[in-house]
């Protein structure tokens, strides 16, 4: 499952693709979420991309959205200050 329950809120596994030509959530995909954003993988540009395009669609401030794992990798993890059934609802493709 691409959103679990974690410490005060939920955890979500994210599949970034970097350099699309638009920021957008592609769907659900075996235990992820895919999105895509326009950002390069440089220098934590698209990490940072992701944080704040996971808050917006959220409706979350920046803040409430952490960065868990996957720093150089293109799985990251999240932890979002919502309850899980919350963010699958306000993230459903």
């Amino acid at each position: 499952m691409w959103c679990e329950a974690y410490k005060g809120g939920c955890a979500l596994t994210v599949k970034v693709t970097p350099r699309a030509s638009r920021d957008a959530i592609l769907g659900a995909e075996e235990g992820w979420l895919r999105v895509a954003l326009t950002a390069p993988p440089v220098d934590g540009k698209a990490n940072e991309a992701a944080r704040r395009f996971l808050a917006e669609a959220l409706g979350v401030p920046r803040g409430d959205v952490r960065l868990l794992a996957g720093q150089t990798a293109r799985l990251k993890r999240f932890a979002v200050a919502l309850p899980p059934g919350e963010a699958r609802a306000r993230l459903a493709p």
